[in-house]
């Protein structure tokens, strides 16, 4: 593939940030750490390599990616927004596939290698911005009872989902695979902005996005990341703007509603 990745517990994951984006939302700006980064995961399973990832791609990247994807070989499992009001427009494109890592490995390159042909550049080769925060960390740490990792101004908390037992083609997905509930903070305490994604069981649905729209949470897209995965998991995508307290304990209660069956 030509570039480094990450290996974790035999999996291996590769991450290539979208520097060459300039997007915003509401006046903030949306940099890789908010939730701008196309990324790729192999896993074994039983008898083949899984792949699992998710293309960042502009209203004209789309049709020319997507077809490279089929052209490898490769499955479009989803295709979504992650907010609304951004400017420029960015969807983002979930694949999957099965087979031997050297074949799975040429497909994957041949994406990246077609966005970035499509874009005229490499997105990773841009210059890697930074964003403001002024944001009181341990509030946020406190509510939500987990702690993050700061980034280019980005404060990412990722939360897994180690009550339940994911797995998809028979391979299990986990936490560094993107089956993880997460949330991305920028700004000061008085006007935070924060976006994130919730996965969810079928049954945590409807109480999820009711606390989320009840705390003034703007839920952005609810929709899935696979096909074959069992159980069913959704995704649901969300915006806060706001004193930081206020979206923390707003998250707070979405959070509270996942993984009380287990």
């Amino acid at each position: 593939m030509g570039m480094e990745g990450e290996e974790n517990d035999g999996q291996f994951k590769v991450t290539v940030p979208q520097n060459d984006l300039n997007v915003s939302v509401d006046d903030f700006k949306i940099i890789p750490p908010m939730g701008l980064g196309s990324w790729a995961a192999f896993a074994p399973g039983a008898e083949q390599i899984m792949l699992m990832g998710d293309i960042v791609v502009t209203e004209s990247d789309l049709k020319p990616v997507q077809q490279e994807i089929i052209r490898q070989g490769l499955t479009i499992t989803a295709i979504h927004n992650h907010f609304v009001r951004n400017e420029p427009d960015v969807m983002y494109m979930h694949i999957g596939g099965m087979g031997d890592e050297k074949k799975l490995g040429r497909s994957v390159k041949a994406v990246f290698d077609k966005v970035s042909e499509v874009r005229g550049t490499n997105p990773a080769n841009a210059e890697s911005l930074s964003v403001e925060n002024t944001l009181n960390i341990k509030i946020i740490d406190s509510i939500l009872g987990y702690q993050g990792k700061m980034n280019n101004g980005v404060y990412k908390i990722t939360i897994g989902r180690p009550d339940v037992e994911l797995k998809e083609h028979g391979a299990p997905v986990s936490t560094f695979l993107g089956f993880n509930t997460w949330a991305s903070w920028q700004g000061t305490n008085e006007k935070a902005a924060v976006a994130g994604d919730f996965a969810m069981l079928a049954d945590e649905v409807a109480p999820v996005i009711e606390a989320l729209v009840e705390n003034n949470i703007e839920v952005v897209a609810v929709h899935n990341h696979m096909v074959h995965e069992e159980p069913r998991i959704f995704f649901l995508h969300y915006w806060g703007v706001g004193p930081v307290e206020e979206l923390a304990v707003g998250l707070k209660a979405a959070l509270d509603e996942t993984g009380k069956k287990n």
